[in-house]
């Protein structure tokens, strides 16, 4: 056999992930950035879901309303970060921050007794942190990626480093999941604190990296240029300009529709196990099959699909499965029904329709990579939340059933699914 019919084993890697050799340095550390990140959060969930809890079930709506008003807050408080320093520096600046915080949550924490009214207080304030930090620091994260990978590199590596994100959200449960018996929440939070910065350390690789404008690798923007503008250009750009309000229909209503069944899996768990300790596993089990099916979707498909199909049609995908999946939970809301429908949605979320919504911004100039898309990911991704959640409490006071609810969704999909496509069109106009 001769040589020239020989694969090394660089030219089978770059096959099977798409990844070119002179951008696998690039890649690796993306991946491991998102890694860090995930994992960081993905270790206090469990905290953060504990202590919502414990302040009572009955609170857990104005919790999520706290949270809303929280976002509105930071947004301008980040974009003026992101105005006046360099991008190495307000990333960094931002995730030393939430570092900051949990030593503070650390020391709080252990100083008060659990069960007392502080402590309860202390949690309630833990839980809506919690929830601004895990929409900020994953923002932050995809906004740097839109900054350093070009249109066409995103369509072909965002699903790839999406599977270190999955990876990470695995690892950071397992750590919480093994330790909690032996080390207390609060011990928990240095993980946190150790993996951060850890991405902090990726994040000045990446920019060391890019800054030298490796072909095919940089924005045509310089990392070391600062934004400039005001700390409301997000939100002003976002209401200017239609294709951004696109996008924030898009979050919107993906919002609207997550909230919905989220919902609907409460009464339908409920009506279907009736041991706590059974519904617990049950969800274990969802939760497999959900990061299963991510990771083989984000090897083997995701790229494939986005450069075949292009970005619109990729996006459209969510939203026709949305509509199939309510008029099937519609016409059978029934266990295997929902828990076939809610696999595929969420493992189709983060396998596709997550790195297919990052492509849309690699095709805007820096500040709204970074203002803009802020604003979409935290306080208009909560909005939809808070409108789910009271559309579908006022909706069951009218005495809509479960399968009722689902049907109310088909037609949200469906307008769903037409800002998919129209986003699709204009993303492709846009990159030229």
């Amino acid at each position: 056999m001769s040589s020239k019919s020989q694969t090394t084993p660089r030219e089978l890697v770059a096959r099977l992930t798409g990844v070119r050799p002179e951008e696998a340095g690039v890649v690796l550390l993306s991946a491991a950035y998102f890694f860090c990140v995930l994992s960081a959060y993905y270790v206090i969930r469990p905290i953060r879901e504990e202590m919502g809890v414990a302040g009572g079930v009955e609170n857990i709506p104005w919790l999520f309303t706290g949270t809303l008003a929280a976002m509105l807050l930071a947004h301008p408080v980040f974009a003026a970060i992101v105005s006046r320093w360099p991008r190495r520096r307000f990333v960094t600046v931002t995730y030393r921050f939430f570092m900051l915080c949990l030593v503070a949550f650390y020391v709080v924490l252990n100083a008060l007794p659990p069960g007392e009214t502080a402590a309860i207080w202390a949690g309630r304030l833990f839980f809506i942190w919690t929830a601004v930090f895990s929409l900020f620091v994953v923002s932050v994260f995809w906004s740097f990626m839109t900054d350093i990978y070009r249109e066409r590199q995103g369509r072909r590596l965002f699903g790839l480093i999406g599977v270190a994100g999955t990876l990470g959200a695995i690892v950071g449960s397992s750590i919480t999941a093994f330790l909690i018996e032996s080390l207390s929440p609060a011990t928990l939070l240095w993980f946190s604190i150790v993996l951060l910065e850890c991405a902090v350390a990726c994040v000045k690789g990446l920019d060391r990296r890019t800054r030298g404008r490796v072909p095919d690798t940089t924005s045509p923007e310089s990392g070391d240029e600062v934004i400039g503008g005001s700390p409301l250009d997000g939100i002003k750009h976002v209401l200017a300009s239609p294709y951004l309000l696109g996008i924030c229909a898009f979050m919107l209503l993906f919002a609207i529709g997550s909230t919905f069944l989220y919902n609907i899996q409460a009464a339908v768990m409920e009506q279907t196990f009736a041991d706590p300790d059974e519904r617990t596993s049950v969800f274990a089990q969802i939760n497999l099959a959900v990061n299963t099916l991510t990771l083989l979707t984000q090897l083997f498909l995701t790229g494939r699909i986005m450069k075949r199909f292009g970005v619109g049609l990729t996006l459209a995908l969510l939203p026709l499965l949305s509509i199939a999946g309510f008029l099937a939970l519609g016409a059978a809301p029934v266990f295997v029904v929902f828990v076939v429908f809610q696999v595929l949605r969420r493992a189709g979320n983060f396998a596709l329709a997550v790195p297919a919504r990052e492509v849309l911004y690699t095709v805007l100039p820096r500040r709204d990579k970074y203002k803009a898309k802020n604003f979409n990911d935290t306080f208009v991704y909560r909005a939809g939340d808070q409108i789910g959640a009271w559309s579908f409490a006022g909706f069951g006071k009218l005495g809509l059933g479960t399968a009722a609810m689902a049907w109310t969704m088909v037609p949200v999909a469906a307008v769903w699914l037409g800002v998919a496509l129209w986003l699709g069109r204009k993303q492709k106009a846009l990159a030229g």
